[in-house]
């Protein structure tokens, strides 16, 4: 028997491949998955290297189990990528190459039902006539799967199988009937159904002459070409992108399209927009990627990427890794976005990937945002990226809207009524928007009804007894919750400290605001859309339908409702609490603000109407808000980076992060000291600059005590370097739970 050596990928801590021998040489190739032995259990594994020969002696390396050969293997070049990841960020290469893949292909026992042909079912003319009156009264089940065959155009087996224990078997007697016809569908095309190929060519708004000129650049790119799209809220950035797309998949029909969006509730109406423009397309030609999707749906949709059939793959930033072997352009919608990087495990930016891929592989990658970052904006400021502009909204008589200060002092000064949260200009504002028949939007970035709950008698606050900070009140569930570690408990009847029965809430949220307008504005529909008002799977687009549909009249809501929205009745927005970000530790805290502060006064006036910005302030002579009443980011942006330059901080300098986890803070602070000690030759060598390790700001989560240790250079080189030779010494230092390298890190 001819034997083979692979060297596989795991997703395992340690930063090598696994050799193993292979009894099927046929079989394997560079990019397949398979299944292999790891101590005593069974694990996938990516193969990224065949060769005749291993280092290790045969007698010592266990066999491959199992080879999946159904899946067509990655390409080299996707192997490239997922290395070159896990060099930058200091990673394994399994680390990074395995959580790429959808959860599903990394289960073997699932690879026969994955990529097995798919049986659908579906009722014949002379069964949608008989089949109900043929069905005794009392069978339930019976008629719940005839029920399902009549109201969808099929029904896969597994969906059968879920309605009536014996399904098979019955939809076979009804076929022998001639209800029911069978159809067998091949894996690779099981991902979807055809649509009509007679769809009505939908009407294209006429661009304005910045919009063309932004499409003709596109789509004219020859090779690498990075764009930073800056375009006002409102300019049409989404038509850019379907334009420009439209005429590449022209010139070249099998071209793939990457969409990155930054969150997941904004992907169904870039869904909906891209099914109607591209409505001639097959439908299983537009997948969406995200961790939100149902791991079937989703090990489906990256196949049908992975074998070319699927051509725009919208999705959030994991979508950045997936397989597209005909990938042709690649657009990041909200570059800014700070959900782009990833926080845990692999903490990689998406939109950093996204210019890297392009280049790799030679094509133009568009960077959209009313509020570019600042890294993309002085990457054009250098002429790296080329800069296209949409000054002006796309709708003629839309302008942006008008931004004005309410001074909280001067209000308190003046005794002028108010409810709980909001002024009374707001109020009235929002009561004007009702006589109307408009919508307002109430923006606040912190959910639950209020961040703390106090006694005045003792001073006693609330506090998560796992972790540093204070829980939040819950008043709809009664109960109070840690928002770093789930942590949940009643509401006390009284202080536990003295037991003053009079404890109150502090400051508000979304859900006390949500309360307050229901006095302040007697008779409107109120919606609050946050975190916890969109839990259940698919609630986030119900709410957002009913918005769009014209059946609220004030919508209530954090980060989620800022960005992206095409609100085409909301003509005011009343921005509430936005001052507690101006006088944050983090230098990036007043570019967040001025960005979301942007986005969100930008889903006003945009279909026409009169827009209005209410921004509720105890500083209103802040440089900040007088840049954002002016709509002015190229003067903020300009004085924010002389500010950075300055201050010798990013992107003038690169940094990278060590965080060490312990059970004490002393053990966590001790182990950042250590590895400090172990740097300090070699980052001397290279320029580095080695901060004194400090507690993170929110120091114990879940229990667990965190601290972390800054490096910064003003050479990207020079910092790599550090870090691949630092990476071998921390791993031999004891005394923590867990540590892990940020590089580019956000939260600092």
């Amino acid at each position: 028997m001819s034997y083979l050596f692979v060297r596989v990928a795991l997703d395992h801590p340690l930063p090598t491949l696994f050799d193993y021998s292979c009894d099927l040489p046929e079989a394997v190739a560079l990019g397949m998955l398979v299944s292999v032995p790891l101590g005593k259990r069974h694990v996938v594994g990516l193969i990224c290297e065949v060769t005749a020969h291993s280092e290790v002696a045969a007698e010592r390396l266990k066999c491959v189990d199992s080879v999946c050969t159904a899946c067509p293997p990655v390409s080299a070049e996707w192997l490239k990528l997922a290395a070159f990841a896990a060099d930058y960020y200091q990673r394994g290469l399994g680390e990074v190459a395995l959580p790429a893949l959808p959860q599903a292909l990394r289960d073997a026992s699932r690879w026969s039902r994955l990529f097995a042909p798919e049986e659908r079912y579906s009722l014949t003319a002379q069964g949608r006539a008989a089949l109900p009156d043929a069905l005794p009264a009392r069978a339930s089940a019976l008629r719940k799967l005839a029920q399902a065959l009549a109201e969808n155009e099929f029904l896969v087996a597994a969906a059968a199988r879920a309605l009536h224990p014996k399904a098979i078997a019955t939809l076979d007697t009804w076929r022998a009937e001639g209800w029911v016809a069978l159809d067998v569908i091949e894996a690779a095309a099981a991902v979807g159904a055809s649509t009509s190929g007679d769809a009505v060519a939908p009407i294209l708004p006429t661009l304005t002459d910045e919009q063309a000129a932004a499409v003709e650049a596109i789509r004219d790119a020859q090779g690498f070409a990075p764009f930073l799209l800056h375009g006002v809220t409102g300019s049409g950035k989404t038509e850019v992108y379907l334009r420009a797309l439209a005429e590449i998949l022209a010139a070249k029909p099998d071209a793939q399209a990457l969409i990155l969006v930054p969150e997941i509730n904004l992907t169904p109406q870039f869904e909906a927009a891209f099914r109607a423009r591209f409505a001639a397309l097959d439908s299983a030609a537009i997948v969406t990627l995200h961790s939100g999707l149902a791991e079937g749906e989703r090990a489906r949709n990256w196949f049908a990427a992975h074998t070319g059939r699927a051509l725009i793959v919208l999705g959030t930033r994991l979508a950045v890794l997936a397989s597209l072997p005909k990938l042709t352009v690649i657009v990041v919608d909200e570059e800014h976005d700070p959900a782009y990087k990833q926080q845990e495990g692999l903490r990689y930016s998406a939109r950093d990937l996204a210019i890297y891929r392009a280049k790799q592989l030679d094509l133009p990658v568009v960077l959209g945002s009313a509020t570019p970052s600042l890294e993309s904006w002085w990457q054009a400021d250098q002429g790296k990226y080329k800069r296209l502009t949409l000054s002006r909204r796309a709708v003629a008589e839309a302008v942006l809207p008008t931004v004005r200060l309410v001074d909280l002092e001067e209000e308190r000064r003046r005794g002028r009524a108010s409810f709980e949260g909001l002024s009374g200009p707001l109020v009235a504002a929002l009561r004007a928007r009702l006589e109307r028949g408009e919508q307002s939007l109430v923006f606040l970035n912190r959910r639950g009804y209020a961040p703390q709950l106090s006694c005045d008698a003792c001073g006693w606050v609330a506090g998560c007894p796992r972790c540093s900070a204070y829980v939040v009140l819950h008043k709809p569930e009664r109960a109070l919750r840690c928002h770093h570690c789930g942590w949940e408990a009643r509401i006390p009847r009284s202080c536990p400290e003295c037991g003053n029965v009079d404890i109150a809430p502090m400051g508000c949220g979304t859900q006390r605001v949500e309360e307050s307008l229901a006095s302040a504005v007697p008779g409107a529909r109120v919606l609050r859309i946050d975190a916890d008002s969109t839990r259940r799977k698919g609630s986030a687009q119900t709410l957002f339908s009913d918005v769009h549909a014209g059946e609220v009249d004030i919508l209530v809501g954090t980060q989620m409702i800022a960005k992206g929205h095409d609100f085409q009745r909301v003509s005011l927005v009343g921005v509430l609490n936005a001052d507690t970000v101006l006088f944050s530790h983090d230098f990036r805290a007043s570019e967040r603000l001025f960005a979301q502060l942007m986005q969100v006064s930008g889903r006003a006036g945009r279909a026409g109407l009169p827009g209005e910005v209410l921004i509720q302030t105890r500083y209103p002579r802040h440089a900040l808000y007088h840049a954002l009443g002016r709509h002015d980011y190229v003067g903020f942006a300009n004085s924010t980076l002389g500010e950075r330059r300055d201050a010798h901080l990013p992107p003038f300098v690169y940094q990278a992060l060590l965080r060490a986890e312990g059970r004490t803070l002393e053990a966590a602070l001790a182990f950042l000291e250590q590895a400090a000690a172990e740097l300090g030759g070699i980052a001397a060598a290279e320029g580095v600059t080695v901060y004194d390790a400090v507690p993170l700001t929110i120091v114990k989560v879940m229990n667990v005590h965190r601290a972390q240790l800054l490096i910064e250079s003003a050479s990207r080189a020079a910092l790599q370097a550090t870090l691949r030779a630092w990476q071998p010494l921390l791993r031999g230092l004891k005394g923590v739970l867990r540590w892990s390298v940020e590089v580019d890190p956000l939260d600092i």
